[in-house]
């Protein structure tokens, strides 16, 4: 493949690296009560989630700006290589709510 075509390649997988979220939390009852209890999130879906997310954040611009998803996707994923916008600010926030409940990350046992 030529120069260009790698490049964009490893654009492409810099920009899912710095979106992958390492944590999430999950709805844990314990005696009857509900937590948001953190856990370790697995490889696979690290991926579909960044991609996912991705994805919803060039939805959500088009939506907003009104251009064509080709622009707002290629828009996202530079957002995402600099590790900003939309899908970024997303794995942030699921990443602060995971070290806000890391108290009952001891209900998840299995």
């Amino acid at each position: 493949p030529a120069q260009t075509e790698r490049d964009v390649i490893k654009l492409m997988v810099d920009a899912v690296e710095n979106i992958k979220p390492i944590c999430e939390v999950e709805k844990v009852g314990v005696a009857g009560t509900i937590y948001d209890a953190p856990g370790i999130v697995a490889r696979d879906r690290q991926r579909t989630l960044a991609i996912r997310w991705i994805l919803e954040a060039a939805f959500k611009r088009r939506i907003s700006y009104r251009i064509s998803l080709e622009k707002c996707s290629f828009a996202e994923i530079l957002d995402a290589y600099r590790k900003r916008g939309i899908a970024r600010k997303k794995r942030d926030n699921l990443h602060g709510l995971a070290s806000t409940n890391r108290s009952f990350a001891h209900f998840i046992w299995w």
